[in-house]
């Protein structure tokens, strides 16, 4: 394909950390996982980072240690104002852990929930805001961490998507009492699969490491106390305390990650002066509607809603694109309460979802990498020109 949605971040240094772990002979999660949360953490300026096998799995794991902490933790009935449009496993927790959803409508040109919204979203039964950046363009986190501070909220920041970016000289994934991130293949950074939840928390913290592993007290600092230790050493390495799961991330990742981790202020620079190539050519045109940067975005895709005023058939479009060898996909999940899924759901829409539904009806993404795409926007700019009449 001549443009492709995804595309390999990897170098000769990835290959070798791999090998390395291979020849050390300790593959699960061990000291390069410890060396790669302690420098993730310090990238995004947390206190802590902990490592888990994927974003979603770090979305189940921080939802569920909100559920466990001492001082008001959350519990099953409560309500949570969410986004329109977000990834699946976004919402997928909040359901599991019986968490009722007010889904908030999106701004058409950010994609990001609309802050303007909250105080009609707000009631009696809320508990915590769940901020999604939306394909590296930061979402309104500064204000939805204000409104949470003033009504007594919780904070879960979902940045997955959008690494790297920043709002106000702030890194996004740092605005959260509990934040995620994803190291998919397609993100930001690559470690295979992977992903990380950050916060300034030490309860927090200690709460999903254990989650994270078995529920277990093993992997679990000194300095972390979620219960006292007991003087039987054998039972102690086997101490279950809270209701967990398994989804620890191996070595291997770990060692990618740390390499990745390198390379990741050039790999933002380089797509957001694709960014920029991209929206110089299709700015002021009024068929289309393009993302609007908000704060500093570290975008890996771009945006494309065709204009429903203009009448443009999506599917002529995608098959144009097909034709021309240039990948595309749904924005992120699309409006989400249009899923099927939507049926499992305790689940409530604060007015009309116009701005998610025309971006699930008209919206597409194509791809955004780490070296210049110059000739790949070009082209898909003139599919786009001709296309698009």
């Amino acid at each position: 394909m001549y443009y492709d949605l995804a595309a390999d971040t990897w170098g000769p240094e990835e290959k070798a950390a791999i090998q390395n772990v291979v020849n050390s002979g300790r593959l699960t999660m061990g000291p390069k996982v410890a060396e790669f949360e302690a420098a993730f953490a310090k990238y995004f300026g947390r206190r802590h980072a902990v490592m888990v096998n994927s974003g979603s799995s770090g979305n189940l794991v921080g939802i569920a240690s909100l559920f466990y902490r001492s001082e008001n933790p959350l519990k099953r009935g409560d309500e949570v104002i969410v986004p329109a449009i977000a990834w699946s496993t976004t919402y997928s927790p909040l359901q599991q852990y019986g968490l009722k959803l007010r889904f908030v409508d999106v701004e058409l040109d950010t994609l990001n929930m609309d802050v303007r919204r909250l105080d009609e979203a707000l009631n009696a039964k809320t508990r915590m805001i769940v901020g999604v950046s939306i394909l590296g363009n930061p979402a309104a986190l500064d204000k939805m961490r204000k409104f949470a501070e003033q009504h007594g909220l919780i904070f879960f920041e979902d940045n997955c998507e959008s690494m790297d970016a920043e709002l106000g000289g702030q890194k996004t994934g740092s605005f959260g009492d509990i934040s995620t991130f994803s190291t998919f293949f397609s993100h930001h950074i690559s470690t295979i699969e992977g992903g990380v939840i950050t916060t300034d928390d030490d309860e927090l913290n200690a709460l999903a490491r254990s989650i994270r592993t078995h529920g277990w007290t093993r992997d679990l600092p000194d300095t972390l106390k979620l219960s006292e230790r007991r003087d039987d050493d054998f039972y102690e390495a086997y101490r279950f305390i809270l209701p967990g799961y398994n989804v620890r991330p191996q070595e291997i990742n770990a060692a990618v990650g740390l390499e990745q981790l390198k390379k990741l202020p050039y790999m933002t620079d380089v797509r957001r002066r694709n960014w920029l190539t991209f929206s110089n050519l299709f700015k002021g045109d009024d068929r289309f509607i393009i993302q609007r940067e908000n704060g500093k975005s570290s975008c890996f895709s771009f945006t494309l809603i065709l204009n429903p005023e203009k009448l443009i058939n999506r599917n002529k479009v995608l098959d144009a694109l097909t034709e021309g060898g240039i990948g595309y996909r749904l924005i992120t999940g699309g409006c989400f309460p249009r899923h099927d899924v939507i049926q499992y759901f305790d689940f409530e829409l604060v007015g009309e979802m116009t701005n998610g539904n025309v971006t699930h009806d008209n919206g597409f993404f194509v791809g955004n990498h780490p070296f210049d795409l110059t000739s790949q926007i070009e082209r898909f700019h003139a599919i786009m020109d001709i296309a698009g009449n």
